[in-house]
């Protein structure tokens, strides 16, 4: 579990993974590769400096005696898991192009998510409302990007077809 809740492991694996995308995924591919940057600063940004401050909750590796603690306990706040939202984040957006894949996804995020409260830096509240945090944050991604997608298509897709009529 410590590997797994590693921060450097998670961002060269999903640095790898979006890399990935941007080579081999064709077009949904680098969509996905770009709505990624997006979506991870707003979870990341939305979680660590906005809620954390808000609630304040102090860690249970600070406040609980007899915490197992296999990592480093931290010096920031509980509530959300950033780790939570973030992974949870990722594994909505991409679910939403990948449907096969859906499983796996939320897989990993589960298990990355676990590893929080397993390595004793969060509660498990912590890492459930990080899950559904993660959640909306990737369908609002997605659901933003389909809106746009759509405006620009039928104001620019209009005009193409006037200039053609001409």
């Amino acid at each position: 579990m410590p590997f797994v809740t590693k921060d450097v492991n998670l961002r060269v694996f999903l640095f790898l993974i979006w890399l990935g995308f941007v080579i081999f995924g064709g077009k949904r591919g680098r969509i996905i590769a770009i709505l990624l940057i997006p979506a991870i600063a707003i979870s990341d940004q939305l979680s660590s400096h906005i809620i954390k401050p808000i609630v304040g909750r102090i860690r249970p590796c600070h406040e609980l005696d007899n915490v197992r603690l296999l990592v480093g306990c931290g010096s920031g706040f509980s509530f959300p898991s950033s780790h939570a939202v973030n992974s949870f984040t990722v594994a909505t957006l991409i679910s939403k192009f990948y449907k096969k894949y859906a499983i796996y996804l939320f897989s990993l995020a589960f298990l990355i998510s676990f590893s929080r409260v397993y390595v004793g830096v969060h509660y498990p509240f912590d890492v459930l409302a990080g899950m559904m945090l993660g959640v909306v944050v990737g369908f609002a991604i997605v659901y933003s990007w389909l809106y746009i997608n759509e405006l620009v298509k039928n104001k620019f897709g209009k005009k193409v077809e006037e200039e053609n009529l001409q």
